[in-house]
């Protein structure tokens, strides 16, 4: 027995290590190598050949040779690549994918209970409703695209709320504290902004679910790469890691009020107070142009510049972390002090 138990807890130690590198390795492959996945290396492969097909353009323009080192300095500036912000995308990155997405991440309300619910919300007042004899296929793309615009509502009205509400915007300024944009700004967000965002989107995709599935009178699933709504796939593997870039790839007249460009986001992150408030959506700027807070950028650069200045503790952990649940826990002060007030006997005052 006295053996034994040194033994037996450098088993379990082993045992515990090897579950702990292949649940790493295990996001690692979730991250990069599903399609479905905003961060797959396909869509960062598109990414990149875009971008480098975008400096080679303007050199050529500008009738310069196109060499492969300039292209190089072009798509990874020693200004973004050696920033503090930068470093601190990396952090984040690390955090919501290996800690927060595993250990936090999950959304109280529940797709699939809101989107029966609105299903036998619409059977009682308008009545059950029989197989449709449309093709499955044409099922499939209705539900498919009802899905996809409404995480772009919810997307949009998220963001919005993040805003407008000054609760709120304590977590989402932490996502516009970046001071230089790459697709690692993407991260960048507060666990608490996250676990709203989701519930948020549960919420959307489930009122659409439900509606969609009731129109045709039987179940019709979206089509999607791992579980991902295949046109937001095409979105990602085409232009969405521009939008947190340094490249100025600006859409005009009715192209930038239906999508949102690189320049559209890049706008949005602006410090300058006219650009406030602009271009809420993710890939769509269909709902900013309905709700008036559409802002089409320039054709030519507009000049720019991100993050918050004279904020010491900026790219910390205390910063970007900690300082967000204080900052918000002082906006419940005067709601609790007018409570206590409001209990304190008539007498005592």
């Amino acid at each position: 027995v006295r053996h034994w138990a040194p033994a037996h807890r450098v088993q379990g130690f082993v045992l515990e290590f090897s579950a702990g590198i292949g649940f790493f390795f295990g996001q690692l492959g979730k991250l990069f190598f599903s399609l479905g996945s905003h961060f797959s290396l396909t869509s960062l492969g598109v990414a990149l050949m875009l971008s480098a097909l975008y400096f080679a353009w303007q050199r050529v323009k500008r009738g310069r040779r196109v060499r492969l080192k300039t292209i190089l300095r072009a798509l990874f500036p020693k200004r973004i690549v050696q920033s503090k912000s930068n470093r601190a995308d990396i952090g984040y990155l690390f955090f919501n994918v290996f800690v927060f997405g595993v250990v936090f991440g999950w959304a109280v309300l529940s797709y699939q209970f809101i989107s029966n619910g609105i299903i036998s919300g619409m059977v009682m007042l308008f009545g059950p409703v029989g197989p449709s004899t449309p093709s499955p296929y044409i099922a499939r793309s209705v539900v498919t695209v009802m899905l996809f615009l409404a995480y772009e509502l919810g997307y949009w009205f998220n963001h919005w709320l993040s805003h407008k509400v000054p609760l709120l915007w304590e977590f989402h300024k932490v996502h516009h504290s970046a001071e230089v944009l790459t697709p690692l700004t993407n991260f960048r967000v507060h666990p608490v902004y996250t676990w709203i965002f989701a519930n948020i989107l549960a919420l959307s995709a489930a009122i659409a679910n439900g509606l969609g599935n009731y129109m045709f009178g039987e179940t019709a699933y979206q089509y999607a790469f791992s579980d991902t709504n295949i046109i937001l796939v095409l979105f990602i593997h085409t232009y969405v890691h521009l939008q947190h870039s340094h490249m100025w790839i600006s859409f005009r007249g009715l192209l930038g009020r239906i999508f949102v460009s690189p320049a559209h986001h890049q706008v949005h992150h602006s410090d300058n107070p006219k650009h406030f408030n602009k271009n809420y959506g993710s890939c769509l700027a269909l709902w900013d142009w309905m709700f008036g807070t559409l802002y089409v950028p320039e054709k030519k650069r507009e000049v720019l510049a991100f993050g918050f200045s004279g904020n010491p503790d900026a790219h910390t952990v205390k910063g970007e972390l900690v300082d967000p649940l204080v900052n918000a826990a002082g906006h419940f002060k005067p709601w609790l002090a007018r409570r206590r007030g409001a209990l304190v006997p008539a007498v005592e005052r």
